[in-house]
């Protein structure tokens, strides 16, 4: 974050990250420029702050002030927005096949001062399928949230999805199986203590989102959210090659991921 601050002399809080975020461009976002090796090595503080919560990014903030970097929390934000889609995206590259049945599930998130809703689905041993923002909860929502989970590479049609009693999900796979967009004889199975699984793992998320206390648009919360799924993604050892809580794995993969010097 040093080297990033001097690639802009004069430039402090939010006139830094304007001036990265308007390049467009994720090696601004992930890393830095090495003025010695002539090379971009990555900032720990960003890959960061889609990783902990609202008190560690505080923590953040006064770590890079005792090394004379002022950032404000504008800077973080904007570091958040350009970094976190980017990651989600390349780190689905390297996700393990998922296996067993689907645990599908919706919980609640506040964006704009409404109420809407998360879909998130996990497989049998609880590695995270997709997520959906989703502003009703209803079939045509459900079938979006199916749609886009069946289209990941690490994913095909399962045996078997487990669901809450929610109305809307039975209509919604049996128009799917009608249409030929999911196997006809994939397993349904609805019961109210059945989803502990996924059901447990919204607390990853929920642990992140809830100290926001809500977001302003849908488009901040999408892209918030693909990080915050990314990192947990990471950390429970999904991507191949990178075991559960490795922080050195997990920086050599954003490493990989982003062409960054390592």
């Amino acid at each position: 974050a040093i080297a990033l601050a001097r690639s802009f002399p004069g430039m402090k809080g939010l006139d830094l990250a304007r001036e990265v975020t308007t390049r467009n461009n994720y090696e601004w976002l992930a890393g830095s420029w090495n003025l010695d090796t002539q090379q971009w090595s990555e900032t720990p503080a960003q890959r960061h702050v889609v990783a902990y919560d609202f008190g560690i990014k505080r923590s953040i903030l006064r770590m890079l002030a005792d090394r004379g970097v002022e950032v404000a929390h504008p800077t973080m934000y904007r570091w958040v927005q350009g970094f976190a889609p980017g990651l989600e995206k390349r780190t689905r590259r390297h996700l393990r096949p998922c296996r067993g049945p689907w645990h599908v599930d919706e919980t609640y998130l506040r964006v704009d001062g409404e109420w809407r809703y998360l879909y998130r689905a996990v497989d049998g041993t609880g590695q995270t399928i997709d997520f959906l923002l989703s502003a009703k909860r209803d079939k045509q929502a459900a079938k979006r949230f199916f749609r886009k989970a069946l289209g990941r590479d690490n994913t095909r049609n399962p045996r078997e999805i487990v669901t809450d009693r929610l109305k809307s999900y039975p209509g919604a796979l049996r128009e799917m199986k009608r249409e030929g967009e999911l196997w006809r004889f994939t397993r349904h199975r609805r019961g109210r203590w059945l989803n502990n699984l996924v059901e447990q793992d919204h607390r990853r998320i929920k642990r992140r989102t809830g100290p926001m206390l809500g977001f302003q648009s849908f488009g901040t919360a999408r892209r918030t959210l693909a990080g915050v799924e990314a990192m947990a993604m990471l950390a429970k050892g999904q991507v191949r090659a990178v075991p559960a809580n490795d922080m050195p794995a997990q920086r050599a993969l954003v490493h990989q991921v982003f062409g960054l010097a390592v």
